[in-house]
Parts: structure tokens; C-alpha cells; sequence
């Protein structure tokens, strides 16, 4: 009688655990479909919009637009054919599926969506305006995040296919607003920020360097100023306004500016400051990780630069912007959000506003989120001050009609036979909070202007 007993208590727990076993298999098969059906040779994809519900991705049909209607937008969208991996429909391509397990894969009519906060007429405007020479530009909102502008040259409409990548022009799929460039003198925004931090407003503007043309360092480097013939004798403003070297360079020399305090702040700010690899594997990977910014799972390069000597050329020229400083567009912008909002607490920047499933249903909401504290609230009015006279002095009539704080920069690169010109700053109007940066390369091959660029991409977006 026991043994029966004992044989039925064995059984329904045989029972129970195969149940339970069949309800997870379900569900997870339930949950994991479309997974599975995205990533196998039979599947129906949904679209992805801009802000004003214009399409710039369709996985069911091709977009009946003219030709190269979106390539202002090519290689930051992408498409679903594995040419380009840092791109939003590759990197959220599971949330485009149309299938669910209650409608099947063929199901026409699904409603699986991506909304972003792209604006693609600003894009297509901005694109237009650097009037075929390679860069980049990138705006957003810096109160929201919403990311509305992100364009670069070379683009490429992904509906033509690929055919001839390998004659296609370095950059053309990648949206070079998410990589490194060299920063030149719009880096100099952070080191004023730093110098902000560590002295304080009063001592800062007390502080004044001369310029001759060009300042020998402590350690026998020569840090030459644009201008041959030097600017004298010059404060703070007076050295953001006429983006002087040298002034920068015996800043950063100063006995007040500790070495050990200029990284620190480099460091909250975002900067992977002379990080090295370590012989700890966990340590090198935590770091790898830091490397990036994720934009809903686009990843956005993180700054860089080595500081090692306030006396040394090299710690001076990369805190000028040049050496082996890089900073990505996209994170040059963001800090221009945490002057603009005057918290010292950068707005994050997102791309895709909601996702709908193949129902319609809404499944994910962006929501605005922030960075942690880079820098206190008293630093961020006074840099904000100064970026604005320097655009009230300096680019009221070449970006008019708007109150923007700027600053601009000269980037040397490919060993000084080229120059980059860049803009970063943001627009002081609570009704209109735009934070951007442009960079146009090689600047001297081309009639296209930054400042043009700017107010092209500003007029559109204020339409």
C-alpha cells in the first residue's frame, strides 16, 4: 500500500515538473519567436519612421521615393543586410519584427514600428548645405534628448544595394558623428571647464598670459598661436574669443592647476584619460566597455586623450584639442547641454522616441534621462557666459537670428595637410533648446561653411 502511495506522490511530481517544463517551453517559445524568425532566411520586417511619420526603413517593400532620397540618413538608419553594424535597424532589429506567435510569420498587415526623433527634412537641409564635402553634423534637444539631426558625408542610400563598396569613399558607412575626430579648439571648452572647477570663477578671471605668437614650455616645447604676430595680453574671455594656444597652454602650466586635478575632471567629464591596459582581465573589460556611449544601442565613441606633464607639449596640445585627443560629435554636443541647462548634468541623448509591436501595441516609451554631476552648476553659468559673448561678438550676423553660445575650432589632421573646421554650442532660448556640433573637413577644398551649415540645420528645424 505504500509503495503505491509512494509510486503516485512520484508520479504526479513527474507530472507537475513535465507541466511546468511545457508552460516554460511555451512561453519562452512564445517570448523568443520573433527572435528566432529575425534571424532566419524567412522573415517580414517592420518600418522605422522620423518624427513626422515619414518613412526611412521598410522591411516589406521598397520606399517609393525618389533616388537618394535617404541618404542624409543611410548609415545612421541602415537597413538589414549586414553591411553596416552600428546603425539603428541593426541594432534594434528585433523590435521590427512582424511576426508574433498568434499571427504568424506572414503576417502583411503587422504594425511593428520604430518611431525616432529624427527630423529627416533638417537632416536632408543640413546634408544639402555642406554642398558635397565630407563631415558631419548632430543636434538634439537639450532639455529632452531627442536626437534630431545626424547626418555625415560620404552617405549612401541603402535601397541601392552595395554594389562597388570597395570603390566607395572612407566614412561612407558609418555615421561619423558617433566616431572620434579631433577636436581642436572646440576641446578647449573642457579645459576651461576644468580650469572653472579647480580655480573658481574670481581666481580665473584674475589670471591673465601673455601671447607673443607662440609660448616655449616649461619643458622646451613650442606651442605656436594662429596668429604670428600674438594678441597680448589677454583674460579668460579674451582667450576663448580669439581661441589662443598659448593662453591655453600656461593655463594648464599654471602652479594652481594640478596635474592630478585636471585629470580627475577630464575624467567626470568622460574622458579615458592615459588609461592603458592592466593586468587585471576584469579591469580591461569594464574599461573596453566605458569606450562607448550607448544610443539605443548604436555605440557612440567615448573621448580620449593622454595627460601626463602639465609642463609637456603633448599634456598642453591635447588640452588645446590636437595630439592624440579625440571626442566623437555627438558627446562634444552633450556637454553643451550640461552648460545649456546650467546643471553641470548632461542630457542623454535617444533616437528612437517608441516601438510598436506587430498588434500596434506600444511596447517601449524613451523617457529623459541624464548624465551623472560633471561639474557644479556656479561652473556652468560662467562657461556659459563666456560662450555666449564670444557668439555675441563673433556670430551674430553669420548665424543670425538665433542667440547661440559657440565656440569654434581648427583641427589639424592627416599630419597637418588638412584642416577641419568645427562648431559646437547651443541656442539660449527655452523655446528652442538646440545643442549641436559640426564638423567640416578639409575646410580649405570647398566653398561650404560651417556657420552656413549651422543656420541651414537651424532654420529647418525652427520651420
Amino acid at each position: 500500500m505504500k509503495s503505491i502511495k509512494r509510486c503516485q506522490l512520484v508520479m504526479t511530481l513527474f507530472l507537475l515538473g513535465f507541466l511546468a517544463g511545457l508552460g516554460v517551453l511555451t512561453a519562452r517559445i512564445y517570448k523568443d519567436a520573433p527572435f528566432y524568425i529575425t534571424h532566419s532566411d524567412n522573415y517580414r520586417l517592420g518600418r522605422v519612421y522620423d518624427r513626422n511619420k515619414d518613412v526611412l526603413f521598410d522591411g516589406t517593400k521598397k520606399i517609393d521615393k525618389p533616388d537618394n532620397y535617404l541618404i542624409d540618413v543611410g548609415n545612421l538608419i541602415g537597413d538589414d543586410k549586414g553591411q553596416m553594424e552600428n546603425t539603428l535597424v541593426a541594432q534594434n532589429i528585433d523590435k521590427l519584427s512582424n511576426y508574433s506567435f498568434n499571427s504568424g510569420i506572414e503576417n502583411k498587415n503587422g504594425k511593428a514600428a520604430i518611431y525616432t526623433t529624427l527630423d529627416h527634412t533638417a537632416n536632408r537641409a543640413a546634408y544639402d548645405a555642406f554642398m558635397g564635402a565630407d563631415g558631419c553634423i548632430a543636434a538634439y534637444n537639450y532639455k529632452t534628448g531627442e536626437l534630431l539631426v545626424c547626418t555625415s558625408l560620404p552617405n549612401i542610400d541603402p535601397r541601392h544595394g552595395y554594389g562597388g563598396i570597395e570603390n566607395m569613399k572612407s566614412g561612407t558607412l558609418m555615421s561619423k558623428a558617433m566616431y572620434g575626430t579631433v577636436p581642436g579648439s572646440t576641446q578647449k571648452v573642457s579645459t576651461v571647464i576644468t580650469a572653472m572647477e579647480i580655480l573658481g570663477q574670481d581666481e580665473l578671471f584674475a589670471k591673465s598670459y601673455s601671447c607673443g605668437g607662440y609660448y616655449m614650455n616649461g619643458t622646451g616645447g613650442k606651442i605656436d598661436c594662429h596668429n604670428s604676430w600674438g594678441h597680448g595680453t589677454q583674460n579668460i574671455q579674451q582667450a576663448v574669443e580669439n581661441s589662443c594656444n598659448p593662453f591655453f597652454a600656461q593655463l594648464v602650466e599654471d602652479g594652481d592647476m594640478p596635474l592630478e586635478s585636471i585629470v580627475e575632471i577630464y575624467t567626470r567629464l568622460g574622458y579615458n584619460v592615459s588609461s592603458g591596459e592592466t593586468d587585471n582581465e576584469e579591469e580591461n573589460d569594464e574599461e573596453k566597455e566605458q569606450e562607448y556611449i550607448d544610443i539605443d544601442g548604436i555605440q557612440c565613441f567615448k573621448a580620449s586623450t593622454t595627460l601626463t606633464d602639465t609642463a609637456d607639449f603633448a599634456t598642453q596640445w591635447g588640452c588645446i584639442g590636437q595630439g592624440e585627443t579625440l571626442a566623437s560629435p555627438i558627446q562634444l554636443m552633450m556637454w553643451q547641454s550640461a552648460i545649456a541647462n546650467g546643471t553641470g548634468k548632461m542630457t542623454m541623448p535617444y533616437l528612437i522616441e517608441k516601438v510598436t509591436d506587430v498588434e500596434g501595441n506600444v511596447t517601449e516609451t524613451a523617457k529623459t534621462e541624464y548624465s551623472e554631476q560633471l561639474f557644479s552648476k556656479e561652473t556652468a553659468a560662467s562657461v556659459k557666459q563666456i560662450l555666449l559673448t564670444n557668439g555675441a561678438n563673433h556670430y551674430q550676423y553669420s548665424i543670425p537670428g538665433y542667440k547661440v553660445a559657440i565656440k569654434s575650432g581648427t583641427a589639424q589632421v592627416k599630419h597637418g595637410a588638412e584642416e577641419n573646421a568645427l562648431l559646437v554650442g547651443f541656442v539660449d532660448d527655452k523655446n528652442f533648446p538646440i545643442a549641436f556640433c559640426v564638423v567640416l573637413e578639409n575646410k580649405y577644398s570647398t566653398p561650404a561653411v560651417a556657420e552656413n551649415i549651422v543656420t541651414t540645420m537651424l532654420n529647418s528645424l525652427s520651420r
